[in-house]
């Protein structure tokens, strides 16, 4: 593998039913800390908490001042490593964990190599599924707990949410186009990926 492959990867929201995910093609040679960076814009997030990946029993994010009094797993920096150095061939799985509080834990899995094409602006997303669920709402039960009551008018729960997420949220919502206008190299205000988890499939 080469700094000029392009990596297929698939990045699962585990625990939602059905899948929320999304496709992505990434430089071979993107370093973690980047990677971070694509994955909050493809899926929605606000980038307001800490993360980590961990492949097998290794760490990876930003390292905390060593502690000899701590047993926590050493954490190695994400700046330094690459996609390609984890995932070195198809089926190779990683975990990329957002916000420890409410877990949200993302399952990748590199699908194919391929080689770059001239043609195509990287990283970019090809497909995917269904809306990010709000932060903040409590991790995987939160959230079908949330959806549960802004469905049913009955709810005593209904109006307090909906006060919350606001009328425009539709946990169906998706776009391809939206999100590759985010991940672009133009200048974005961070709050924009916000409006992607909210935008209209096309």
């Amino acid at each position: 593998m080469t700094g000029q492959d392009i990596c297929q990867i698939k990045v699962t929201l585990h625990g939602t039913r059905p899948p929320i995910w999304r496709r992505l093609l990434v430089s071979a040679d993107i370093t973690l800390a980047k990677l971070h960076d694509v994955l909050q814009t493809a899926m929605g997030w606000e980038n307001g908490h800490m993360h980590q990946f961990r492949v097998g029993q290794r760490r990876f994010g930003q390292p905390e001042p060593a502690d000899p009094f701590m047993r926590r797993p050493r954490v190695e920096s994400e700046r330094s490593v690459c996609i390609s150095a984890l995932l070195g061939e198809p089926g190779a799985k990683m975990i990329y964990l957002y916000d420890f509080g409410d877990g949200w834990e993302h399952v990748i899995v590199l699908e194919k190599l391929l080689r770059a094409d001239p043609n195509v602006t990287y990283p970019a997303c090809t497909d995917g599924q269904l809306a990010c669920p709000p932060e903040d709402c409590g991790g995987i039960p939160g959230f079908y707990d949330l959806l549960e009551a802004i469905r049913d008018p009955n709810d005593e729960r209904h109006e307090e949410m909906l006060d919350w997420i606001g009328d425009d949220f539709d946990p169906r919502a998706f776009s391809i186009d939206e999100v590759n206008r985010l991940l672009s190299p133009r200048p974005r205000r961070r709050t924009a990926a916000r409006r992607a988890r909210g935008s209209s499939a096309p």
